[in-house]
């Protein structure tokens, strides 16, 4: 079997085990688990817990002492069992220790995986820049793939979820020890905290970048609210519309978000030579204000309909725009000795501090708006717009910089 092509087959499985339980979760934890909001919310900061410092430890562990190829195999082996428990787990308790359990084996995986690409590309003498995003991209289809699976089998609002994503994670641990051998680091080992990207923190020194990481942080929130509560929300419809698409098939309804995703990734480079970061990263923001506005006056029939979908096409500019903007800023304006470590610390957080503020805001929000009658999703989706079109005015203000357009590199994803 060709290179690329195993590759293509190991990025397309690491996140199509993520694609097998994420997005539904917060609806079965919901409606089947009858967990209250704080409780789901509290639920999903294990993935900002998770991200936090692992990747950091998982990386010193594949540069010096386990293979990389293996250690990814481990951990979704480990993963497995993780995921087969979690089938099992009724009580929140419970469930928050094995959802962090897995998470602090999953969550590494996906730096993993991408260091296992590029080290066997490079191997194979392969241009990394030019064919990796080719490789990438299955893994946003094999992610969407697994979504739409589970809504088309029915199971978005059972366990069979986490028994999928089990099988899935298992076939996936065999596979990576099938994989050529990703040879352990020879060059000068980083530190503990130049791995989180903690000694780019003299960076907040300079008022400009302080400014874009504080913001950075606080929009990693919406991140986190979007990923929690879609599938609950659209579970609220049973009641009153229980032969809807939306309804009966949410999970390939909220792919076309994933789709959107993958869409506007091709816009980026024009967006950014054409109006610089901060205003494409201003755009984010807005987006994320029309994607949780557009929830709050959607619904499953009439023109209710049109504005849910609206909602999943604006979410592509949202992610994209902020994600990719922000590590290209970062690319542009950092000096080189602490551009690696700056680049850690903005997934730090916004994958680790923002998701977990993320998670706890939300489910705060969430419950302050349930009464015995049910959840008041109007007012939840226009408390969260109101968030994010607020960040969008702060950081208009507040953010200083002069758009270069001679700066702004060809983008890959």
């Amino acid at each position: 079997m060709k290179i690329k092509l195993r590759l293509t087959i190991l990025n397309f499985f690491e996140l199509f085990v993520f694609g097998a339980w994420l997005i539904s979760l917060g609806g079965y934890l919901g409606g089947q688990l009858h967990f209250e909001g704080i409780q789901i919310g509290k639920i999903f900061t294990t993935l900002g817990i998770a991200s936090l410092v692992m990747p950091g430890i998982v990386g010193i562990i594949a540069d010096k002492y386990l293979n990389a190829q293996k250690l990814l195999g481990l951990l979704h082996i480990i993963g497995a069992g993780f995921m087969f428990f979690l089938a099992q787990t009724h009580d929140y308790d419970t469930f928050f220790w094995m959802m962090l359990g897995y998470l602090t084996v999953y969550m590494p995986t996906l730096g993993l995986a991408n260091t296992v690409s590029y080290s066997i590309l490079t191997e194979n003498k392969f241009d990394v820049i030019k064919e990796f995003p080719k490789i990438r991209v299955w893994g946003t289809i094999g992610f969407i793939v697994a979504e739409v699976a589970v809504g088309t089998f029915g199971w978005a609002q059972n366990n069979m979820q986490f028994y999928f994503a089990m099988v899935i994670s298992l076939i996936m641990g065999i596979y990576s020890f099938t994989l050529p051998n990703v040879p352990l680091s020879k060059s000068k080992n980083k530190s503990f905290a130049e791995r989180l990207g903690l000694d780019a923190f003299a960076l907040f020194k300079e008022y400009k970048m302080a400014v874009f990481f504080i913001f950075a942080t606080l929009l990693g929130v919406v991140l986190q609210i979007s990923n929690a509560w879609a599938s609950e929300f659209m579970r609220s419809f049973t009641t009153d519309f229980p032969d809807s698409f939306v309804v009966t098939n949410s999970n390939t309804f909220i792919a076309l978000s994933q789709v959107s995703e993958t869409l506007f990734i091709l816009t980026i480079p024009f967006f950014l030579k054409r109006f610089g970061i901060k205003t494409v990263m201003i755009m984010s923001m807005i987006a994320w204000f029309l994607r949780f506005g557009l929830f709050g006056i959607g619904s499953p029939e009439g023109i209710g309909v049109g504005y849910l979908i609206m909602s999943m096409v604006v979410y592509g500019a949202a992610f994209d725009f902020f994600n990719i903007s922000g590590s290209l800023f970062i690319e542009t304006e950092t000096d080189s000795k602490y551009r690696g470590s700056a680049q850690g610390l903005f997934v730090l957080l916004t994958n680790g501090v923002g998701a977990m503020l993320g998670g706890i805001g939300s489910g705060y929000v969430v419950q302050h708006f349930t009464t015995e009658a049910g959840r008041d999703w109007f007012s939840i989706w226009m408390a969260f717009a109101g968030y994010a079109i607020l960040l969008g005015v702060l950081f208009a203000l507040i953010f200083k910089y002069k758009h270069n357009p001679d700066t702004i590199k060809e983008v890959s994803h």
